[in-house]
């Protein structure tokens, strides 16, 4: 099953510490590119102490969303080390892992592939929705919602390890409302 691709093209969280932060996903699997609210940290002892709570975005939250980004961590998925399997879209963060998560920003430039959005493809906005870890194509920007408005169609190339290579269809964002 292929997953979602995020490539943070021009993120504020690449210089902020306060941007970035460590989140514990007990229920379900995230793709790098979903959505969420944080709901507090995670209230264990040790190492875990600066791990924050992963929450489904609901009504109320969505202007504050968080965004899965794991860059260089080693996450087990299915059992394969991420960096071995040379197909970005077979990488996940498995429920029950620690991940790196970012807050986006005004301003933000991300590309996404089309595994990390739902709705119908190429409207002009892709919007944080309640209930959804996937951003959804939209219309409108969403006023009190973690918005990103559509800029382009491009590709991302894939190194499948095989003798052919292969591009995947991805979409080229800003964020207008964060």
């Amino acid at each position: 099953m292929a997953h979602g691709v995020l490539i943070p093209n021009a993120i504020a969280a690449t210089n902020i510490d306060t941007l970035n932060r460590p989140v514990y996903t007990s229920a379900s699997s995230i793709d790098n590119g979903m959505v969420f609210a944080l709901s507090g940290k995670l209230e264990t002892s040790g190492s875990s102490t600066e791990v924050w709570k992963m929450a489904a975005p609901a009504n109320g939250n969505l202007e504050s969303l968080w965004m899965a980004f794991s860059g260089d961590e080693i996450i087990l998925t299915d059992s394969k080390y991420k960096g071995i399997d040379p197909d970005p879209r077979n990488f996940y963060i498995p429920a029950g892992k620690v991940f790196s998560a970012y807050r986006p920003q005004k301003g933000d430039i991300i590309t996404l592939t089309a595994h990390g959005l739902t709705g119908t493809v190429e409207s002009a906005y892709a919007v944080g929705t309640a209930g959804a870890y996937q951003l959804t194509w939209g219309a409108t920007s969403g006023s009190s919602a973690l918005t990103y408005k559509y800029l382009r169609t491009t590709y991302i190339s894939l190194a499948t390890g095989a003798i052919d290579d292969q591009r995947e269809t991805a979409y080229e964002f800003e964020c207008v409302v964060a």
